[in-house]
């Protein structure tokens, strides 16, 4: 019997340039629709692949075909407020959520799809940015995965230390006088890649990548979120100071970053890898926040040593 909660969604393969054979859905997980795409297309195992913020399934497709001819299949999500999925606010480009655990809904029904849609075993993930601390999260609530890889994981929110207490104050006062949803100070409705320009970019040194990336919020604006919530915020500074004070679970990890990193605050990254005994912290010279969207030499180094983890580990 087909699940009423799962019906055919759209997706753009033509600015995804995925693999062939995606299959894109919409799933309910608690009261919000959400979007996953996957790819049943190797047999060594599913990567669960999770997302940055503002982000969308069509930005992975290149990273799809990566994983894909190195013999895994793939699953990938729009997170609740971003991408085509549910959006929490009356203004879209607002990014929002009242506190991270409502992502947790959104991972256990895209695991569910995994197995319903019987994507191969054994379970592996790959976690970008806010998708990295929404992972880390997963983990400490038993994700069955066998073996994660990190790209630039949102594990400190990065920002000026002349804004850390004003962001306190002011997130602490948004709840009562109701102005939780209004865009976090310094950012506002703009979509980065469609308002700057590729120099001085934070995300990539590839100028062929970014206009990838760009394209994909320029021809379809539906995809394009803009800046977070105050309510956002506070949220994520929550869930990043409440998982640096867990342990790291036991799952081998290699954890991808940039040494030009500019977007998600470094010093934690490093911190949590220095104790995480079966993790390994991985130094790209000179790359940006998304190293999956980085030049060609970066990204093959980046899927060749996720596919040489998830190979060990197997079982």
């Amino acid at each position: 019997m087909k699940d009423s909660a799962v019906s055919e969604a759209p997706f753009h393969a033509d600015l995804a340039e995925g693999p062939p054979g995606a299959v894109c859905l919409w799933l309910q997980a608690g009261a919000a629709r959400i979007r996953v795409a996957w790819w049943k297309a190797g047999n060594k195992g599913t990567v669960l692949l999770f997302p940055g913020r503002t982000e969308c399934v069509e930005k992975y497709g290149r990273a799809a075909g990566d994983l894909v001819a190195r013999g895994f299949s793939v699953i990938t999500i729009d997170w609740r407020g971003q991408g085509l999925a549910d959006r929490a606010l009356p203004d879209r480009m607002t990014g929002h959520v009242g506190d991270f655990d409502e992502y947790q809904q959104d991972v256990d029904a895209m695991l569910a799809e995994a197995g319903r849609a019987g994507l191969p075993e054994p379970f592996f993930l790959v976690a970008h940015s806010m998708g990295g601390c929404i992972g880390l999260r997963s983990l400490m609530r038993g994700l069955p995965i066998r073996a994660a890889v990190f790209s630039a994981p949102m594990w400190g929110i990065a920002m000026a230390a002349w804004l850390r207490p004003v962001a306190t104050v002011v997130g602490a006062l948004a709840g009562p006088l109701g102005y939780a949803h209004r865009y976090a100070p310094t950012t506002g409705g703009q979509a980065y890649l469609s308002s700057q320009p590729f120099e001085g970019n934070v995300l990539t040194t590839d100028r062929e990548m970014w206009d990838y990336m760009r394209r994909q919020v320029v021809e379809v604006p539906e995809l394009a979120l803009g800046g977070p919530s105050i309510g956002w915020l506070q949220a994520g500074l929550r869930e990043c100071a409440a998982l640096s004070a867990l342990a790291a679970p036991r799952v081998p990890v290699i954890c991808g970053l940039g040494t030009a990193e500019k977007v998600v605050d470094v010093p934690p990254i490093h911190l949590r890898m220095a104790g995480w005994g079966t993790g390994q912290l991985d130094l790209y010279p000179g790359a940006e926040h998304e190293i999956m969207m980085e030049g060609p030499a970066a990204r093959a180094r980046f899927f060749d040593r996720a596919a040489a983890l998830f190979d060990a580990n197997r079982g």
